[in-house]
């Protein structure tokens, strides 16, 4: 609520719309809770001051007492989404896009309808110039002293309508929009090989399909659908209620046909539940090589039916790959960890090691040292859909220090530990 306090200021007109404005105050506001508005705004201090003062030298009037009505006004600008400079095709452009978004139609949230009505209020007034003038100036009280409305028109989607008239849109008018079907997810575990080299499998899915009896329509073959009487086939009821904040308008959706725009007999297959019924389908599904974790795949039209003829979904496949005890993956490359004693990392050898093309020998040179890794090139995943290149296998060397020594062992490694000092010692000589 706001708490005021007045004084009575000389009347002022506002200029192209005299005798058709009350008389105003001048106020001071002191803001102590916002209006509950959620589309709405409060004129503040310095906007009002300036409604009332502007051009006043020009237009005194003689003084009286009046009573302040607050109203909540809205920003049409804001609620479009663009500039005070905006050009009509700007403003023409943000409406369709906000319109396809909110109308009632399609989203199904709540308040969604009062923000289609909202939007539609915005774009009546600012795309034209009479109107998007006097606002510029004056605001909404502006246009509802000038007689020229407010943006409240009596039906929402006949503007839609006109709009969108001729556009691919998949709309043919109130409470008939051509839906399409619903895209579906599987989620496909795979083992590790499978997803590194792919492979084809066999899934089963459950989806939505048109129903065969009544081609999709939801009516019952033989009977045909007539034009709600509640709603005159909008599919939509608008009511209006004029309080002390204005004209209000509601839109909200036909009881009595559920937003279709007709009444009809149920098909009995699908009970017209959108003309879909509930089947389970098996497709063939090829996995490219080089697939990982959270990698997704998409077979086009093979989700959920589309409603009064709209398209079908899509289907999306989640990979999950298991992991390997023994190899692990980063990106194309694969991992692997090899032990081998600290003689054979001194003399060098060659070992045996696993690979998903099997087992491969792997030499290690002489002298190699511990942490080292060797690459064992294009031995690792294919990449995603380049059949031809491949990553690495990086094989880290792990030396084994032992920590117990039979005796001539130690022997031996004293021997070699000694003979070290002397050429150190005759190294520096």
């Amino acid at each position: 609520m706001l708490a005021q306090s007045c004084i009575r200021p000389p009347i002022m007109l506002l200029p192209d719309v005299t005798n058709k404005l009350q008389p105003r105050l001048s106020c001071t506001f002191t803001k102590t809770r916002p209006l509950g508005f959620s589309s709405s705004g409060i004129l503040s201090q310095i906007s009002l001051h300036e409604l009332i003062h502007s051009d006043s030298s020009k237009r005194r009037r003689h003084h009286m007492r009046n009573h302040l009505i607050v109203k909540a006004s809205r920003d049409y600008y804001s609620v479009l989404g663009v500039s005070k400079n905006a050009n009509k095709t700007e403003i023409k452009s943000a409406y369709r896009k906000l319109a396809r978004v909110y109308h009632p139609d399609v989203n199904k949230e709540s308040g969604a309808e009062d923000k289609f009505k909202e939007i539609g209020n915005a774009y009546e007034v600012l795309s034209d110039d009479q109107k998007r003038s006097i606002y510029d100036n004056y605001g909404e009280d502006g246009l509802k002293g000038s007689n020229m409305g407010m943006g409240d028109f009596g039906n929402p989607f006949d503007l839609f309508s006109s709009i969108f008239d001729g556009m691919n849109l998949n709309y043919d008018g109130p409470g008939n929009m051509v839906y399409d079907g619903e895209d579906l997810i599987y989620n496909l575990v795979l083992p590790f090989k499978e997803a590194v080299f792919g492979v084809e499998k066999e899934i089963e899915i459950s989806r939505l399909e048109s129903c065969s009896t009544c081609d999709g329509s939801g009516v019952k073959p033989g009977t045909t659908p007539y034009t709600c009487n509640m709603c005159g086939g909008q599919g939509q009821v608008v009511s209006s209620a004029r309080t002390p904040l204005g004209i209000f308008q509601q839109v909200t959706t036909c009881s009595a046909c559920n937003g279709t725009g007709e009444i009809s007999t149920a098909c009995n297959t699908c009970g017209g539940s959108n003309g879909r019924i509930s089947k389970s389908k098996r497709i063939t599904l090829k996995v490219p090589a080089g697939v990982d974790s959270s990698s997704r795949l998409r077979v086009r039209s093979e989700g959920n039916a589309g409603i009064k003829g709209g398209n079908p979904g899509d289907l999306f496949v989640v990979i999950e790959v298991l992991s390997d005890p023994i190899l692990k993956r980063d990106d194309a490359n694969i991992l692997y960890t090899c032990k081998i004693s600290y003689v054979d990392a001194i003399l060098g050898t060659t070992i045996k090691v696993p690979t998903v093309d099997g087992t491969v020998e792997l030499k290690i040179p002489a002298g190699t040292q511990p942490g080292a890794v060797l690459v064992m090139a294009k031995k690792g995943v294919p990449l995603l859909n380049k059949k031809n290149k491949r990553g690495d296998q990086l094989v880290k060397v792990q030396v084994q220090i032992p920590k117990r020594l039979k005796i001539e062992e130690k022997q031996l490694i004293q021997e070699l530990a000694d003979l070290n000092k002397s050429k150190v010692l005759n190294s520096r000589r």
